[in-house]
């Protein structure tokens, strides 16, 4: 217990560390650099600015651009375009109770969207089971390459921590809260859609054993109905879960069709500065006297894919150009330790992958006492999922968004950093069996070994000497953990 507090005093202090240094270099490097005049959605301010409006603007301006300007709009108006639907609602929703309940009291100093802009180690320690990889991944986290949209007005974070504590809900055994909790996950992002796979896996893995160990302890016909009542568990389990984490997309959809396709709308109603930035910018909005969108008369309307398909060219293989070799080379770092974690899962275990790790078969262990580290059995799920995330990515996505989809939805990239880190780096004492009370121990200059509470700020003391593979991964994530702060405040382009 004393360790695990330990961990997550290092874990938490690093983070509220790095979480501080963010904000003030947003706000020095925004002041330092003029915006960019980006083709991007920037809404016509239509409040009077109050007292503490230029001040909350200069110090936390620069996190309140590109996407971000979308969900402090619809926490300001609500769904007004037609385009907004591709920002789930559960963010907004938040800033808006943040802003007019903890931050009504500055109501008479700052103006609504002044108060939006003010409001803006457990999962991997049971599914790797080992303290020091845990702790490493975690610290890793806190200087994400995503940083500045874990930082920003996005949604990446709320969805990343909804995300791994559903898992880590999941991996506990407590179904139901983990499917609210994942259910919650959708209502942030469409992609906690895939977080359905865990909940079809793991119960499936929990059926599996059941039955595995009925075949050895019970004898006779009442080993068939325990067979039956195993799978129908599972069924129930499957079904029920599947439908509560779909429910918020499901909905968000159906009021989607609801609001452009049967209108109850007037534009008499949009203040005019909005209604000439619509027709400027060709966004549509509802009007109950016009007629529907074309998409409304499809089989299936989705909105979502509409909205993808026509107003960000989303689809499959069409980021193949060579304008766009540029957007492939920033994702390529993350898209390599996606490949990477997977080949060396497959490497270390071949047959697990080939039998989908459902099943023991003769000669291999369970996972009750499975291999700590990365290697572990556990760890074939999320390995998975993240390959799944990586080409779908690749193939369908804007290429350059992957490194904070990867970042904000799968801890892997982080479980494979810290394992190749503490694989390849001769100043993190590794040895050749992984145990959970294990400490993870740094060599200091004078050969005497101590065990720091936060080996990453080690590591970076001692960036010349270490291993080419730590100064690798080190770099990547400080490098774009700067360069987002400094590019993407500043209204140009970034991951």
């Amino acid at each position: 217990i004393t360790s695990i507090t330990m961990d997550a005093r290092a874990v938490l202090e690093f983070a509220t560390v790095t979480r501080g240094l963010s904000l003030f270099l947003q706000a020095v490097l925004n002041a330092a650099i003029p915006d960019h005049e980006a083709d991007a959605f920037r809404p016509p301010r239509t409040e009077e600015p109050l007292y503490l409006d230029s001040a909350v603007e200069w110090l936390l301006g620069g996190l309140s651009h590109w996407d971000a300007e979308h969900f402090l709009f619809i926490a300001e108006r609500g769904y007004l375009y037609e385009h907004n639907f591709a920002f789930f609602p559960l963010f907004p929703v938040i800033l808006r109770g943040l802003a007019e309940t903890v931050l009504w009291p500055l109501s008479s100093w700052l103006s609504v969207r002044g108060r939006f802009v003010v409001a803006l180690h457990a999962l991997s320690r049971i599914v790797l089971q080992d303290r020091r990889l845990a702790l490493l991944s975690s610290l890793l986290y806190c200087i994400t390459p995503a940083n500045v949209f874990m930082t920003a007005g996005y949604s990446e974070s709320l969805f990343a921590a909804l995300t791994f504590g559903g898992l880590y809900l999941l991996e506990k055994g407590f179904t139901f809260r983990a499917c609210l909790a994942l259910s919650i996950a959708t209502a942030a992002r469409s992609n906690g859609l895939v977080n359905i796979g865990f909940l079809l896996y793991l119960p499936s893995l929990h059926a599996i054993s059941q039955i595995q160990a009925y075949r050895t302890t019970i004898k006779g016909h009442y080993k068939v109905f325990r067979y039956i009542w195993a799978i129908i568990c599972f069924l129930l389990t499957s079904l029920l879960g599947t439908a509560v984490i779909a429910l918020p997309f499901g909905a968000f959809q159906y009021y989607g069709y609801r609001t452009f396709c049967t209108p109850s709308f007037s534009l008499e109603r949009i203040p005019p500065a909005l209604l000439s930035l619509a027709e400027r910018k060709g966004y549509r909005l509802p009007d109950e006297n016009g007629p529907p969108p074309l998409w409304c008369m499809r089989p299936f309307p989705l909105l979502y894919s509409h909205i993808q398909d026509v107003y960000w060219d989303v689809g499959f293989l069409r980021y193949f150009e060579l304008k766009q070799i540029p957007n492939f080379i920033l994702a390529l770092p993350m898209a390599t330790l996606g490949i990477m974690a997977v080949y060396a899962y497959f490497q270390a275990n071949p047959e697990l992958c080939l039998r989908l790790g459902l099943w023991e078969t003769s000669g291999t262990k369970g996972l009750d006492k499975p291999i700590p580290g990365f290697f572990n059995p556990r760890v074939f799920v999320y390995v998975v999922h993240s390959t799944v995330l990586l080409v779908f990515g690749t193939l369908c996505m804007h290429v350059q968004v992957l490194t904070r989809f990867m970042a904000s939805s799968s801890p892997v990239p982080f479980w494979i950093s810290a394992h190749l880190l503490l694989l390849n780096e001769p100043l993190l004492h590794r040895r050749k069996t992984s145990y959970p009370s294990v400490q993870l121990q740094v060599h200091s200059r004078n050969g005497c070994k101590h065990t720091p509470q936060n080996p990453i700020t080690t590591l970076l003391h001692h960036f010349k000497t270490c291993s080419p593979t730590t100064q690798s991964i080190l770099g990547y994530f400080l490098s774009y953990w700067v360069l987002g702060l400094a590019l993407h405040c500043n209204f140009l382009p970034w991951t």
